[in-house]
């Protein structure tokens, strides 16, 4: 297999890596750099565990080259708190026990820091239709719901 080299940015820091051609974003991440917060749920795209931030966009890792990082910026969980002062999305995941085994926990964190950068005040309909491609099979979702409505409703100060 060809390996090609790739400079990109991970969690603000400027990484440098060697990944075979059609080695996933998602390996690359767990294997090569040690960022084990992505899971693999499903390998297909299905079930949101490896979801990361891509130039702004939320994907899911297992569907991504490692190649295709080039030039680009990732974000992980692993760059979600900022040192030991926990985001406030993960504070209240904590304060609502909306996790259980951790498997899609991460994924559900990655995408509910999206919506609400994008949206800071979504709907209850809002959250559970962006969550819809986050699986969990452990806490049911609403939980997830509340801690995410919570969260909105303190980030805007109301």
């Amino acid at each position: 297999m060809h390996q090609v080299h790739v400079s990109t940015k991970i969690n603000g820091d400027e990484i440098e890596y060697l990944c075979e051609t059609d080695e996933t974003l998602l390996d690359v991440l767990r294997d090569k750099l040690g960022l084990t917060g992505a899971k693999e749920g499903c390998g297909s795209g299905d079930c949101g565990a490896c979801s990361v931030m891509l130039d702004g966009r939320l994907v899911c890792s297992c569907l991504v080259l490692g190649a295709e990082a080039q030039d680009r910026e990732v974000e992980t969980i692993e760059g979600m708190a900022d040192g030991e002062n926990l985001h406030p999305l993960q504070s209240k995941f904590l304060e609502h026990a909306a996790l259980q085994c951790g498997i899609c926990t991460p994924g559900v964190l990655i995408a509910t820091k999206a919506l609400l950068e994008k949206n800071p005040d979504p709907t209850e309909t809002e959250v559970r239709y962006w969550l819809a491609g986050n699986l969990c099979r452990c806490t049911g979702y609403d939980k997830i719901i509340r801690a995410v409505m919570d969260t909105a409703a303190d980030m805007r100060g109301a």
